[in-house]
């Protein structure tokens, strides 16, 4: 890396660091471009050259926040011995980080902002992640007998749009009381796809 790199990269890291400050303080709607330009002392063609908006820059930070949870949740995989342990043990982390995330508030204004088609591709690659990782889990439970054989893809949307509704619907409870709903979810959940029970099909 030569100097002008290096002091690209540099300039990077300081918007990266003063906005996810600002952002964790006041808030995505309160949070400004120029509050964030004059944190770092830099100009706005600088931020502009790094990131194309205020919701690239949010975006960039909630994608560090997947690759960090990536990371807690494989130190921490090893543990379970099967599929249905990893999913309460995916809970738990879920929990901690929803409830200690310093980005939490702050992503629950990002969503409900109108944004452009740019952003909405993104967020839609973001959340096609997030399927593929539940889709590797269900599939590796089916694989080990613990599920039933049916369709990964669709268990992976149920499983993605119930910790999505549980983050958004627990916000006030107490920590210990969201800790206990998402195991009453992950339970309700696995009795619906577990190799030992039947499915029921109205009509």
């Amino acid at each position: 890396m030569n100097k002008k790199q290096l002091q690209s990269e540099q300039t990077r890291k300081r918007i990266v660091d003063a906005a996810r400050m600002l952002f964790a303080q006041k808030g995505y709607k309160a949070t400004s471009i120029e509050d964030i330009i004059a944190a770092t002392g830099t100009s706005k063609g600088n931020l502009y050259y790094h990131f194309k908006s205020k919701e690239g820059l949010f975006l960039y930070l909630l994608d560090e926040w997947d690759r960090e949870w990536e990371e807690k949740w494989e130190a921490r995989e090893s543990q379970f011995k099967t599929s249905s342990e990893k999913l309460f043990g995916l809970a738990e982390v879920l929990v901690h980080d929803d409830l200690n995330h310093p980005l939490t508030k702050a992503a629950d204004e990002f969503f409900n902002e109108e944004k452009t088609s740019e952003i909405e591709e993104r967020i839609t690659g973001m959340v096609d992640r997030h399927l593929e990782w539940n889709r590797r889990l269900i599939q590796e439970g089916i694989d080990r007998g613990e599920y039933r054989a049916e369709q990964a893809d669709e268990y992976a949307v149920v499983l993605e749009s119930l910790l999505f509704g549980l983050s958004h619907m627990s916000r006030n409870r107490k920590p210990e009381a969201v800790l206990e709903l998402y195991h009453r979810a992950m339970k309700v959940f696995l009795y619906g796809i577990s190799a030992g029970t039947t499915s029921h099909t109205p009509g």
